[in-house]
């Protein structure tokens, strides 16, 4: 007896919620058991319970939201501008063998080092306040980006090459009209993994210079001894960066971004 399509689109829709739920509700029975086996006060371990008390007060009391905005402004600016420098430069140093050979040692010698290793310098340079952990986001969004394009640019057939040339194409219109369509396909899984990285960046680096953000709320938590809150944050850090994940892979089921993908 053969399924019918609407009957089978229904049962994957249904699975693909139950599923997760499921995980979440296994999630919440073991933290719970933990707090009873351990006896842990709320100051040392809270309870879903009252971790969701306490994530109520911080609603409440407008906490919460002025903590998640000031951490998406700072991943926004970091995030963009990486994506500003490195997709053009990637471009560039794809495409202009010369320039990628000269700079591909500096770039493999600076991936590797963790944007937190930043951390002194962009405090020295930058001072407290927005601009350290912007620099921090940047870097850590940046490298990922940069090497995804020139690589993405690399794989590049020399047949769409040849075609812009037979049509007399200039390079702003090779770029705009073959490079980029080309590469798209390749280049949104690194702008989405890209984006996940700077979203644990942020969160370190709230921690050490700056005075706002879900980073800096863990901290001042832990030395209030509100544990409850310590575990909301980092609750609102994970549901926040489910939203950003969705919202880029939706925009990478946009097959009319390129046609790279056919």
């Amino acid at each position: 007896m053969s399924i019918h399509p609407f009957e089978e689109h229904a049962v994957n829709r249904i699975t693909r919620i139950f599923l997760p739920s499921l995980a979440f509700v296994v999630v919440l029975a073991v933290w719970q058991a933990v707090k009873w086996i351990s006896g842990w006060s709320v100051a040392v371990f809270p309870s879903p319970l009252e971790a969701a008390e306490g994530m109520w007060e911080l609603i409440a009391n407008g906490t919460l939201l002025k903590h998640a905005v000031a951490s998406l402004y700072r991943v926004t600016w970091g995030y963009y501008s990486a994506v500003v420098v490195g997709f053009p430069l990637g471009i560039v140093l794809g495409w202009w063998k010369g320039a990628q050979l000269a700079a591909n040692t500096l770039i493999q010698f600076l991936r590797p080092i963790s944007p937190l290793a930043w951390i002194p310098l962009a405090v020295l340079w930058f001072g407290i306040g927005d601009k350290p952990a912007v620099f921090l986001i940047f870097l850590s969004s940046f490298f990922p980006l940069l090497v995804s394009t020139i690589t993405a640019v690399n794989h590049i057939r020399p047949i769409y090459f040849q075609v812009a040339a037979n049509f007399n194409f200039s390079s702003l219109e090779t770029a705009t009209k073959v490079i980029i369509p080309a590469i798209l396909p390749e280049v949104l899984p690194a702008l989405r993994i890209s984006l996940g990285i700077a979203w644990l960046v942020v969160v370190a680096a709230e921690m050490i210079a700056v005075k706002s953000g879900l980073g800096y709320l863990i901290l001042d938590s832990r030395n209030a001894l509100r544990m409850d809150f310590v575990m909301d944050a980092m609750i609102a850090i994970g549901i926040i960066g489910v939203v950003l994940d969705r919202v880029i892979s939706q925009l990478m089921k946009i097959r009319s971004l390129s046609w790279g993908s056919a």
